[in-house]
């Protein structure tokens, strides 16, 4: 009993902590609004995830060999390069309300890729849950006055899409033994920054002039929207399913509607409150009820994948 209690409690700080990732992405919108240049989604995108994961490599001096470069590849796509480059792109073409609640079906598309893995069992319980958290955000952001736009619907779907896999795949894959949480996002976060930069270059050409109100911003956005709110992220999926720590990321929304109440003046109707304890009753039920399938794949344990380092 003892030992089930420590367990439980132990999780129980897991997911507090993780979820504290995106409780931080929901600033992303104020910070976004209020210190960065307008009109230049793809070059933010490039200031929050390529340095962070720069600086990460350097404090870890770890870099992916063997069958971790493809991989590392494959998860900074999903999660940061694609995710981050379609969620702009639903961004501009949908009101922001629509574009949240798209992205928020992320979690039924986890639920999906993770019995299809192998690796959790597919529930009644996950998938209710899901679809909870989804309402509830619905009427925390939805406007009636909302539109619809088809590419931005597609873009969102597939941000949502890319999240949930790369979760998944996250957790299926592990990482080598010797490798930290903080090498990992460094890895993930420099190659999907890479990938981001020739979008940022061709799409909107050099880059502007920053003054130090700009330099703040993204300095806050990287330090602390990305390269902790990552690690944090990265670390939760290691301890706990990969679906459990997917549906945390229904925070970030709230976090951004409680935001723009109280630093940016915006009005927080009691239909809003009243989709925030939905939200949060669906991502309760979201914890429960998930048993693996499977045990996490063996570490790989080839020495030259664990002990690659970068140059003193």
């Amino acid at each position: 009993m003892t030992t089930s209690r420590a367990g439980a409690a132990g999780l129980a700080g897991t997911l507090a902590l993780t979820g504290l990732a995106p409780l931080v992405w929901g600033s992303t919108y104020a910070v976004t609004t209020t210190f960065l240049p307008p009109e230049r989604p793809m070059f933010t995108a490039v200031m929050r995830v390529l340095p962070a994961g720069l600086l990460l490599l350097a404090m870890t001096r770890k870099l992916p060999h063997g069958q971790w470069i493809p991989r590392a590849l494959a998860l900074g796509g999903l999660n940061i390069g694609i995710f981050t480059a379609l969620l702009f792109v639903a961004a501009y073409r949908l009101p922001g309300g629509v574009a949240a609640v798209v992205t928020a079906s992320a979690p039924l598309f986890a639920v999906g890729f993770a019995a299809l893995a192998g690796n959790e069992r597919l529930t009644a319980r996950k998938v209710l849950a899901a679809v909870i958290g989804l309402a509830g955000v619905a009427l925390v952001v939805l406007r009636a006055t909302a539109t619809l736009d088809t590419l931005g619907v597609l873009a969102g779907l597939g941000a949502a899409v890319a999240m949930g896999s790369g979760t998944v795949l996250t957790k299926l894959w592990g990482r080598p033994d010797g490798v930290t949480p903080l090498a990992m996002t460094g890895w993930q976060l420099t190659a999907g920054g890479s990938m981001l930069l020739p979008i940022a270059a061709i799409v909107e050409g050099a880059p502007p002039a920053l003054d130090a109100r700009n330099i703040g911003g993204y300095l806050y956005l990287g330090l602390i929207g990305t390269a902790l709110a990552y690690a944090l992220w990265f670390r939760g999926i290691a301890k706990t399913n990969a679906t459990s720590v997917t549906f945390l990321g229904l925070l970030s929304p709230l976090s951004a509607t409680v935001i723009g109440w109280a630093a940016l003046g915006q009005s927080l109707a009691p239909l809003q409150v009243l989709g925030m304890l939905i939200v949060l009753g669906g991502l309760l039920l979201g914890q429960t009820g998930t048993a693996p399938r499977a045990p996490e794949p063996a570490p790989d344990t080839t020495a030259e994948t664990t002990k690659t380092s970068l140059p003193a």
